[in-house]
Order: structure tokens, then sequence, then C-alpha cells
């Protein structure tokens, strides 16, 4: 059939290497690619917006701590969440500073990643500024890195006692 035939197809195929052998170049490819799970669902950044909260000149961050239940045995991951709302600018913007705030999770060691010994995970949402787009990347991992840990100390259980109003009665 116009000189394509199935056989010389599937050699060819062997010939090459696959799209997603693990000397490809794609950062999709890679086994960090994805190094922090996400929040997806609107309840959940709710959730994370009640919480606790720390300001920087490029971001807001906001965390809660989630209970240390463990799936199959194994410590959850903290989650992420990003967002930058409209007033940013224009989505191409917006999903440049995305794009940016989401390499630096992935590429940042001072990012926690939960290891067994950790009692709870923690979800995070990241609230970025127009000023992400023209922070230098070293600089916003720094801030990023600097505002974890500045959190983390926020809703450290052995810390003091959470601010805020108390009721009594």
């Amino acid at each position: 059939m116009n000189g394509h035939d199935s056989e010389s197809r599937d050699r060819d195929s062997q010939d090459r290497p696959s799209r997603n052998d693990a000397g490809s170049d794609s950062p999709r490819s890679s086994s960090c690619a994805r190094a922090f799970a996400r929040l997806k669902k609107r309840a959940e950044f709710l959730a994370v917006a009640k919480g606790a909260r720390v300001h920087d000149s490029v971001f807001t961050v906001q965390a809660i701590r989630r209970p240390g239940e463990t799936e199959a045995g194994l410590a959850q991951k903290s989650r992420f969440g990003l967002t930058v709302t409209k007033k940013t600018g224009n989505s191409v913007e917006r999903n440049r500073i995305r794009r940016r705030l989401r390499e630096v999770l992935r590429l940042s060691s001072a990012i926690p990643r939960n290891s067994l010994s950790e009692p709870a995970a923690h979800d995070y949402v990241i609230v970025a500024r127009r000023e992400a787009l023209s922070r230098g990347f070293t600089d916003l991992a720094r801030d990023v890195a600097r505002a974890i840990e500045r959190i983390d100390k926020k809703l450290d259980p052995r810390g003091q006692a959470p601010r805020g109003k108390t009721r009594s009665s």
C-alpha cells in the first residue's frame, strides 16, 4: 500500500528512541518534574486562606497544618497552590508568574519535602504579585524559601499558641 507496509514502520520505530526514554531532555519526562503536590480544589484554597499568612514584597504565603494521616504507610507531602489574580496583569503575565513560581518550587531544596518523621504536612498557597516578574530567579527562590520557613515557625505546634481572638465564655 503506497510503499508503506507495517513491517517497515515497526523496524523504523525500533531504531528511534521513544519520547519517554530516560535520556530525554524534556523537563516533563524527568522524575523530579512534579516535586511537589498541588492544591486543586477551590475548597482547599479557601481552607488555606483561613490559616497563617506571611507577607513579602513579591507574594503572600498562606498556610495551614494538616493532620499527620498517612497513605499506605508514607507521610503525606506538603501541597502547594499558586494564585495570580487578574489585577496582576494579562493572561500572558499571569501564566509567566505561575511558571516561574512552579519552577522555584520544583528546584528549591529549601522547600519541605516531608520525611516520615514529620507528624504532619502543610498546605501552602502563594499569592503572587506583579513584582514576581521583575525579581531575579535566585532572589525569588530565596524569598520563597524564607517565607516558607517563617510560616512554618508560625505553624509549629511546639511554638507559641496561635494568635487571634479567643472567645471566653
